[in-house]
């Protein structure tokens, strides 16, 4: 198990480096989510599943900032192939 709870150990770690990336760039853009959080799903084996990173509960204002910000990321990437995946 404990090359398990070191896979875990690391999942956690990349979400909540991913939580700090996504937090400081929205604060950027002048968007402030109040709960940007860490979760651990609870996986019925045991088996170190991957963290998650929640966004938690927006206002309606806060969603068209985010929706603009986004918007605009997208008018000025168009056409650039970042070789991502979707989620």
């Amino acid at each position: 198990m404990e090359g398990s709870d070191r896979v875990g150990e690391q999942r956690i770690g990349e979400a909540e480096a991913a939580r700090d990336a996504l937090t400081e760039a929205l604060r950027r853009a002048g968007i402030r989510f109040p709960a940007v959080d860490v979760r651990i799903p609870v996986r019925a084996d045991g088996a170190a599943g991957y963290a998650m990173v929640v966004l938690g509960e927006c206002s309606a204002p806060v969603a068209r900032e985010l929706a603009a910000v986004i918007e605009r990321g997208a008018e000025r990437g168009a056409g650039q192939d970042t070789g991502r995946g979707a989620v």
